[in-house]
């Protein structure tokens, strides 16, 4: 059984009342939808590139019936840029299930919320914590790494067994008292550990000076808080390259494909893509038009590097690349969900 510290969770929510961001446009509320939201944006999504696009989302679709009775263009649209679009997808198919199936008011349980889709556990107990005071633990990355140097919690996290214990352990340290002390206590406290993990037990060179576990964290005792936390299993990258064949009409129009529904940017629009240069050449033959090369440039994902091929080709009136698509506006491509390296790219095409 792992030691842990007797007022754990006092010092963290003392430290948030004082040195915590309160700020942030998703704070100060306990409307389930913009937690939610905000949790779901967060994800591997830096808090200063959220910052633009939650007040945009809102602006649009304000409420869980609005999002649930949004096309899906539209949700894919307002969620352009941020990647990972598979949250988009799960964030429009939850909220039509909060309203088919909960009347359009959010569960009050974590382990109710966990049945929506794309509710993990951690997010699921940020909503109940946030939102109806649950004694619920979070585990976000960010949480592990304060947990896993405060406690100093070296088992790999790689495994699942040791996992499920820091699970444990986290649910252990959370705050007691009655409902209503904990409808106070509890958001300050899962506030306070994202706070902590994101402005001063960071990945490397962390402030534990300025920490309110510093006098109980094992890690800063033993000198190596960069040792946590401890997980064996590596990320393996791989690389593709792909062919963007870029065809545009007189009027300015690009040709654009919806992406499949599964794989890299699934569901969104794009140029049509193609694995290698002469299936290129082969989709634009009806064309019968010269062929423009653009450099090369690369589009990073988690765990795959991209080196996309721009193709340009200026199509003659009434003709249009072999496959199945259709002619957009330039007026068109903001509300298209479209990928960020596409939009970029279209906003660059040389005349």
């Amino acid at each position: 059984m792992i030691p842990l510290p007797a007022d754990f969770a006092e010092r963290v929510v003392d430290w948030h009342a004082t040195h915590g961001r309160h700020t942030l446009p998703w704070q100060n509320t306990r409307d389930p939808y913009r937690v939610w939201l905000s949790e779901i944006m967060l994800q591997q999504t830096q808090v200063a590139t959220v910052l633009d696009y939650y007040p945009r989302f809102l602006a649009r679709l304000p409420d869980v019936r609005a999002l649930a009775e949004a096309p899906a263009d539209v949700v894919m649209g307002l969620w352009s840029g941020l990647g990972y679009y598979s949250r988009a997808r799960n964030l429009h198919r939850c909220a039509q299930v909060v309203v088919e199936s909960f009347g359009g008011a959010f569960p009050k349980t974590a382990a109710q919320l966990e049945t929506l889709p794309g509710i993990g556990r951690s997010t699921a107990a940020a909503i109940a914590s946030f939102c109806f005071g649950e004694r619920a633990a979070i585990l976000d990355a960010n949480v592990k790494r304060v947990l896993t140097r405060a406690l100093g919690f070296d088992a790999d996290l790689a495994r699942p067994a040791n996992e499920r214990a820091l699970w444990e352990a986290a649910t252990a340290l959370l705050p007691h008292g009655d409902p209503a002390t904990l409808l106070q206590t509890m958001p300050r406290y899962t506030q306070g550990l994202m706070d902590l993990g994101a402005t001063v037990c960071v990945p490397r060179r962390p402030l534990c000076l300025l920490c309110p576990l510093q006098s109980v964290c094992v890690a800063q005792r033993e000198g190596r808080p960069e040792a946590y936390p401890v997980r064996t299993r590596t990320v393996r990258r791989s690389s593709e390259s792909w062919w963007l064949l870029i065809a545009r009409d007189g009027a300015g129009r690009v040709w654009m494909e919806r992406r499949p529904a599964r794989g890299i940017w699934a569901g969104l629009h794009c140029p049509p893509v193609h694995v290698h240069h002469e299936a290129v050449v082969e989709a634009a033959a009806p064309l019968d038009a010269a062929l423009q090369e653009l450099p090369v440039f690369l589009h990073v994902l988690t765990h795959k590097d991209l080196h996309l091929h721009p193709v340009i080709v200026d199509a003659p009136e009434g003709r249009a690349p072999a496959g199945d698509g259709r002619w957009c506006e330039p007026a068109e491509w903001a509300a298209l969900g479209l990928p960020a390296p596409v939009r970029k790219l279209l906003a660059a095409l040389p005349n």
